[in-house]
């Protein structure tokens, strides 16, 4: 059943489910909430805004159901160490954004698409149900900070809502995105909308639950090229997902000692996305020092960049601990951020259709039940300790003096068990192997301080 919002008092019919943030994982969300009969809403700022984002994914995390048209290109991955040695990591997928989109979009028939965002205080709870005041598009910013795409690679913002700011106003046939109903524009005024139950799909960091001091960040900084000229880097049919060699012989005057690596991933279009990456930091290491050198690796390899050649920007919390279960979070606002890839998307395509089918069976008792059972579902006790377990990952890296970081993952490459750790959010076992993998690969310097990061591992929390 299709449903329109209120009028701007609130007075309309009530929502099921409000979804907040209109990326892969809101609309992923909201379409197959309405495909369970669920009167389902979407609101993002700029809900017709096509999408600049660069979704890439380890194959095996995608839903089955996944048509082809929504993947660019699976070029086998590789990590290069910092000697040179290269290490094959696999199948990897790069997502096709505008075939992924077209995809999420046939299933938002029976969704209202809205333009608008909320903030955490626009959100209030009376009883068994939700009031949220929208704010109009143009009232301020329509994406999550110094985003630029959405979930790509080892850098991927992993951001649910749709990235950069802007208007979004509905089409001249009001129809939106995929056929759904699309209300409100810039310059209009925002609904009130009533639900049932909201979902945060704000993305990372989100808009509902802002972090409440500085953030570790991985930041990234990219240029896209012909495959040509890429070629020094990248060879066809690959993707380099991590390059720990330096970008230049000396470092230039200013740079900080915190080393960086190079991402390359071909978008199946003859073009390729060349990226200098910083893993993470508190703060990120700065955009403009992460151009420098990226500059400074290319013109080393001999790779010609255009002067009009398209950039990327990333920036994004990757330490964020799991949220809290009202409003119902869900893609990077939960968090499904991996803190060390950045991936969120695939995890959020293949969980839509189980959150939605809990909403559909446990809303009539009420949403604090219903939050429950997302909850449960998203958290099992052996995703809750996978959690954990990479989030100390992250917090050993970061306490690595900078000169043993790339040692660390030329243990952490030692082995295939390292890809283990990059997939499978509830997979414990796996997860366990590939840390201990890498401890045993460890030089003893780097063992060192794994040891005493184990000690300060709490396994609860």
């Amino acid at each position: 059943m299709r449903t329109e919002a209120g009028d701007g008092a609130g007075t309309g019919p009530v929502l099921d489910v409000l979804v907040l943030g209109g990326g892969p994982a809101g609309r992923a969300l909201a379409g197959a909430c309405a495909g369970h009969g669920l009167r389902t809403a979407l609101a993002d700022p700029a809900p017709d805004r096509p999408w600049d984002a660069t979704y890439c994914a380890w194959p095996e995390e995608l839903p089955a159901d996944l048509p082809g048209s929504a993947v660019a290109a699976r070029p086998r991955a590789r990590a290069v160490l910092p000697g040179g040695t290269a290490r094959d990591l696999g199948a990897y997928a790069v997502l096709d954004t505008a075939g992924l989109r077209d995809h999420l979009d046939s299933r938002l028939g029976a969704v209202t698409v809205l333009t608008g965002r909320a903030d955490a205080g626009d959100v209030r709870r009376t009883g068994d149900r939700y009031r949220i005041a929208l704010r109009s598009a143009g009232g301020g910013s329509g994406g999550p900070a110094g985003g630029g795409r959405g979930n790509a690679g080892p850098a991927g913002a992993g951001s649910g809502s749709a990235a950069g700011t802007g208007s979004g106003s509905a089409d001249p046939a009001g129809t939106g995105s995929g056929g759904a109903a699309a209300t409100g524009s810039a310059g209009a005024a925002a609904p009130v909308v009533d639900a049932a139950l909201v979902v945060d799909a704000t993305g990372a960091p989100s808009r509902l639950r802002p972090p409440p001091g500085p953030a570790t960040e991985q930041t990234a900084y990219g240029v896209v090229v012909g495959e040509d000229a890429a070629r020094p880097v990248v060879a066809p049919g690959e993707a380099v997902f991590m390059d720990w060699r330096s970008p230049a012989p000396a470092p230039a005057p200013g740079w900080t000692d915190w080393p960086t690596f190079l991402y390359a991933v071909p978008y199946g279009d003859g073009t390729v996305l060349l990226e200098e990456t910083s893993l993470a930091r508190r703060p990120g290491l700065p955009l403009a020092e992460l151009r420098e050198r990226l500059a400074a690796r290319l013109a080393g390899l001999g790779v010609p960049v255009p002067g009009d050649a398209p950039v990327e920007r990333v920036r994004f919390p990757v330490d964020s601990p799991r949220a809290a279960a009202h409003p119902v979070p869900f893609g990077a606002a939960t968090p499904l951020v991996h803190p060390a890839t950045g991936f969120s998307v695939a995890p959020a395509l293949q969980l839509a259709p189980a959150v939605a089918a809990v909403l559909a069976r446990r809303l009539p008792d009420g949403p604090d039940a219903a939050a429950a059972a997302v909850a449960a579902l998203l958290w099992s006790p052996s995703a809750r300790m996978v959690h954990r377990l990479r989030r100390h990952g992250l917090r050993t890296v970061l306490d690595l003096p900078a000169r043993l970081v790339p040692g660390f993952f030329d243990a952490f490459f030692a082995g295939r068990s390292g890809r283990a750790f990059l997939t499978g959010r509830d997979d414990l076992g796996g997860t366990l192997a590939g840390m201990a993998g890498v401890f045993r690969a460890a030089p003893a310097p780097v063992k060192g301080h794994m040891l005493r990061s184990a000690v300060r591992f709490h396994p609860v929390g």
